[in-house]
């Protein structure tokens, strides 16, 4: 993850979609004992390891 900090809403959108990703059968990108797909996003999340970035556009 880049230096760009996240916030609540932000942060909810990128763990949500990756647990999807998990839950469809994507590979899980770190060691971990959880099973639950939100809980092995959020695990990864908070190791920096998602490619996720958030485009902050002008809204119109």
């Amino acid at each position: 993850m880049s230096t760009q900090r996240y916030n609540r809403y932000e942060k909810a959108r990128i763990i949500g979609a990756r647990a999807l990703q998990i839950a469809h059968g994507a590979p899980v990108l770190i060691e971990t004992d959880q099973t639950q797909p939100i809980l092995i996003a959020a695990e990864e999340y908070d190791a920096g390891v998602l490619p996720f970035t958030v485009n902050r556009g002008q809204h119109t």
